[in-house]
């Protein structure tokens, strides 16, 4: 790629974070570093839905190089030959839609990254001139690195033809980020105004429990949701409790569960039969019981808490609403929007999840016997 599309591209990224940088730098907020910070939550978030939605519409290839597009740096230019690959294959990867999709897609990824490098110098800044606990720059230079690894798996999901396990772990990737920027968020939120301590530390180590078990269950069903959706295996299943008319059918693991193998084919490169996609979306289904089981006990068990229980009611409220369009896919037979829906509601559970596993650490910790105070001013935090 032409070095004029690369400054091309780049300056189509700035251009996309300068909105929120903007409007963080121009609003009232006194602590603008917090506001940056729950801004990143908001994009990133938002980052994951439309790639859903990117992965949903097999938009994945519709730009088949990266980080342009045919070499250029946006579809217009791009514009004779992605119509003469949709002239070929009207039906294909490429067309004018899918590839409008794909770059959209790549210029937020490009902002977010812009949005994060912004964090990351506004940390420093601060910590060098304050030394003060709410700038400590660990996660926001971790956070950096990891956009560089996500941007990485990116540019692989294109140049290695969607291969499900490079796939699925840039969502997880994804997933992640979301997760570090809440934690961080829950950090600036409670050096802003610290919450009263629990008066009950035994029941809250159980909830701290019961919430770290909810986030490692959450990401394991996330994984194998990644996998039912980069395999194309959402409707493997035509029927619901039953899956075909059987309550166990005729599945095969070992190649459904191959993870270093081509879209479509086996490890050996024979066609994928279909036993395997129903295999993984029968464990994907039914791992979701388990969820439904450990979270929906992590909400009773912090609902007696004032500091957890909006988070808990929200995380409820999710839960029951992510079941349903899970559901609703197969019933449905996929339609676009409930399907989207499903990975939202799936960033949404982690971003809840995180939350409720910050505050219930938090909270353990105000309940230590010697709790650290925030090493921070409030002149430190009008920045």
């Amino acid at each position: 790629m032409h070095v004029t599309h690369l400054i091309q591209l780049a300056v189509t990224g700035l251009l996309v974070a300068c909105l929120p940088l903007s409007m963080v730098w121009m609003s009232s907020d006194a602590n603008k570093y917090r506001k940056l910070v729950w801004v990143a939550v908001f994009l990133t978030f938002d980052l994951i839905v439309f790639g859903g939605f990117t992965r949903l519409t097999d938009s994945g290839l519709g730009c088949p190089d990266w980080p342009g597009c045919y070499g250029m740096a946006n579809p217009f230019l791009a514009h004779e030959h992605i119509s003469a690959a949709e002239a070929l294959m009207p039906t294909g990867p490429v067309t004018v839609a899918k590839a409008w999709i794909e770059m959209i897609h790549r210029y937020l990824a490009m902002g977010i990254g812009f949005v994060i490098i912004a964090l990351m110098i506004k940390a420093w800044q601060q910590w060098r001139r304050t030394r003060a606990s709410a700038f400590a720059p660990l996660m926001p230079t971790l956070l950096f690195l990891l956009v560089c690894l996500q941007g990485a798996f990116g540019a692989w999901t294109v140049t290695m033809k969607l291969q499900p396990i490079i796939v699925t772990t840039h969502l997880l990737l994804g997933l992640t980020l979301l997760a570090m920027l809440v934690w961080l968020g829950g950090r600036e939120d409670n050096v802003l105004a610290p919450p009263q301590p629990s008066h009950d530390p035994a029941a809250l180590r159980g909830v701290r429990r019961l919430a770290i078990g909810s986030a490692l269950v959450l990401l394991v069903q996330i994984a194998l949701g990644g996998w039912v959706s980069t395999n194309y295996a959402t409707l493997a299943c035509s029927d619901f409790p039953l899956c075909n008319g059987q309550l166990v059918p005729e599945m095969d693991f070992e190649h459904g569960f191959t993870l270093w193998r081509e879209l479509g084919r086996t490890a050996a490169g024979h066609y994928l039969p279909f036993s395997a996609l129903t295999a993984i979306h029968w464990v994907h289904r039914n791992f979701a019981m388990i969820v439904v089981v450990v979270l929906g006990l992590t909400v009773w068990r912090a609902w007696p808490h004032a500091h957890l229980r909006p988070t808990a009611r929200k995380l409820a409220l999710v839960l029951s609403l992510q079941a349903l369009t899970g559901v609703a896919t197969v019933f449905l037979n996929f339609p676009l929007t409930i399907a989207v829906l499903h990975n939202a509601g799936a960033a949404l559970l982690v971003l809840l999840v995180t939350m409720l596993n910050y505050k219930a650490k938090y909270q353990l910790d105000l309940a230590s016997p010697t709790p650290r105070a925030p090493n921070v001013t409030p002149a430190s935090l009008h920045q």
